[in-house]
């Protein structure tokens, strides 16, 4: 299929994409990397007015440290974040993450920020990023404001960013001294979409575990502590209240399981890992 017909608009400053997202009313769509999006217009599964095309505009394509949070901005690429220097050091949960988005050819063009507002359920970056405690930023003509990731994703490709606003970066969190990343994921092949994927975050007494690819959006829920039948139980009520469903690629008892079995190995790497 074709697209169905849109004015494009390439935006040469942040001012210009505010204020065409502004006067769309909710009929434009912001194009950055386009993986996602382009193929749901060769479908007509998105149908906007208007194309704002955000890779000209300054300032948004760095990459940089502020206090322990590093700052993703709209236009670097998955390929970009992954190639940064010291990605596996301070951002290991990232760097085992990232290689399992897509494939080299769609890292190299996809945006960090455009997964984000993407918000595939079954989608690696949006997962570490609710893993990490991460935020999204986004700006409009009128305002600028900072959502967290467990209230950014509300449902299957649906987060709360307004019409008139737009994503200009996102904020992971860093490593600190003592954490245990690990994370691990089961797709039909290298690259599909994740039957399940596996997020885990230790610190202190504390882990926190993130599952990809069985409810709506990814999910997150942080235990004390756990360990044998504690640590199954608690594994298995997460695991029911993601209320998987069957589907073509698996079967709601198949998720279920993998989640119990992936949680308990993915938590035992991830305390392993701690430094």
């Amino acid at each position: 299929m074709k697209p169905a017909r849109f004015d494009y608009v390439r935006a040469e400053t942040l001012a210009e994409a505010h204020a065409v997202l502004a006067e769309s009313g909710g009929e434009a769509r912001v194009l950055a990397g386009g993986q996602s999006l382009m193929p749901m217009l060769s479908m007509r599964l998105a149908r906007p007015n208007i194309l704002v095309d955000i890779m000209r505009i300054p300032g948004l394509a760095e990459i940089a440290v502020e206090g322990g949070v590093l700052r993703v901005g709209a236009r670097i690429t998955q390929a970009q974040l992954l190639a940064w220097p010291d990605l596996s050091t301070r951002l290991p949960l990232l760097a085992a993450a990232l290689p399992w988005v897509g494939h080299a050819q769609t890292r190299s063009s996809g945006t960090v920020c455009g997964s984000v507002a993407h918000a595939d359920p079954s989608a690696e970056i949006p997962l570490a990023l609710l893993a990490l405690g991460g935020e999204v930023e986004l700006s409009s003509r009128k305002t600028r404001r900072r959502v967290a990731a467990q209230d950014f994703f509300v449902g299957t490709m649906s987060t709360a960013r307004r019409d008139d606003e737009l994503i200009e970066a996102v904020r992971f969190p860093l490593k600190t001294p003592g954490d245990g990343f690990a994370f691990r994921e089961v797709g039909r092949r290298h690259g599909d979409f994740a039957i399940v994927s596996v997020a885990v975050l230790v610190r202190g007494d504390t882990v926190r575990v993130a599952i990809g690819g069985v409810a709506d959006r990814p999910q997150a829920r942080d235990f004390r502590t756990l360990d044998g039948a504690a640590l199954a139980d608690a594994l298995d009520q997460f695991a029911w209240s993601l209320e998987a469903r069957d589907d073509l690629h698996a079967t709601a008892r198949y998720r279920r399981d993998l989640v119990r079995s992936f949680g308990r190995d993915v938590i035992e790497e991830a305390r392993r890992c701690r430094g």
